[in-house]
């Protein structure tokens, strides 16, 4: 690299030596000179490696960042299809028997036959840890593209084990042929759940009482009459004998405005799978009944002495990826 005086000698001028002062400016002026001379080659170098000689690195280089790319997003994407998450609420309602304070209720929905073993372990260690009060299933229990029931009850044995199970149907178990419907249902009441095919359960505590209410999936109505009938708030008061605080567990959110005007506290529901795709800020992509960017797609809602949740959902169905949108089991606290 040339210095200044270099520079100027150079071009047939004379160089006159100064004072110190001078001496030091100059000096500073040559590495300016220096470093600007060596950014300049840099650059230049690169674009004769990227452009000059070599014109496929700058393709080499492109395809190797989005091999990268692809392969973290790929990781990403299988983790959180892998693995389980498990979401906490808690709620508070008024009219909560004191005696319900702190009760524990682990809400599994959409299981959809899944064959993924890290998944159902993951949910029974959690579950075993937890040792939640009771457990809801709200439907889907089985898949209709890939039914087998054997699979589903023997997890749904492991789960009454840790717990008592209360289970509602979904759309899934309504096209089931009549012969794997009441192999599925005599099943289940064999492991000791509680079916509630529109009927109520009690649990009691210290002489204070909660019910547990079920409605069938409304596939179920169109099965046998032709049409889809979907629960009313009557329909749903009727099946309670009495005014006690009451958890309703039915498989379909969309019906949110019916279960709010009902005698009813909380709502336990599933379905949405999530939006099975969901978008930052914004939420669930799609939800079956409900469409695009579905309202109810999961999470609690209400508002009172009122409380909808809805599970994402562990399985899949006529989809099989979820996008940033995991498996998902819900813990739910009641609080007086």
């Amino acid at each position: 690299m040339m210095t200044l005086s270099e520079n100027v000698k150079g071009r047939g001028l004379e160089y006159v030596e100064c004072c110190p002062a001078h001496e030091r400016h100059v000096s500073k002026i040559n590495e300016h000179i220096t470093e600007n001379n060596s950014m300049i080659s840099y650059g230049k170098m690169m674009k004769f490696l990227i452009q000059g000689a070599h014109p496929t690195m700058g393709k080499v280089i492109a395809g190797i960042a989005l091999a990268i790319f692809l392969f973290f997003s790929l990781r990403w994407l299988y983790q959180s299809n892998a693995n389980a998450t498990f979401t906490r609420y808690k709620i508070e309602f008024p009219s909560l028997p004191q005696a319900f304070h702190n009760f524990k209720i682990a809400h599994i929905s959409d299981f959809h036959n899944t064959k993924n073993e890290r998944i159902k372990k993951a949910i029974l260690r959690k579950l075993k840890h937890e040792q939640p009060d009771m457990i809801a299933i709200t439907g889907d229990l089985i898949d209709s593209r890939r039914t087998d029931i054997g699979a589903a009850l023997t997890f749904i044995n492991k789960l009454a084990e840790i717990a008592p199970c209360y289970y509602v149907t979904g759309n899934h178990e309504s096209r089931l042929g009549k012969n794997e419907l009441r192999r599925l249902m005599e099943g289940l009441e064999e492991a000791g759940v509680h079916v509630l095919s529109g009927r109520e359960a009690f649990i009691a505590r210290n002489d204070e009482t909660i019910s547990i209410i079920g409605i069938d999936d409304p596939c179920f109505s169109f099965k046998q009459t032709g049409v889809l009938e979907n629960p009313t708030p009557e329909s749903i008061d009727a099946l309670s004998k009495g005014d006690a605080f009451s958890i309703l567990l039915s498989h379909r959110p969309e019906l949110y405005e019916t279960y709010k005007k009902a005698n009813v506290h909380l709502v336990l529901a599933g379905h949405a799978h999530g939006g099975q795709f969901r978008l930052p800020y914004i939420g669930g992509l799609f939800a079956p009944n409900q469409g695009f960017f579905p309202k109810y797609d999961g999470g609690k809602y209400g508002e009172d002495d009122f409380a909808m949740v809805v599970s994402r959902g562990v399985g899949n169905s006529l989809f099989p990826v979820r996008f940033n949108n995991p498996p998902e089991v819900v813990f739910i606290e009641l609080k007086n």
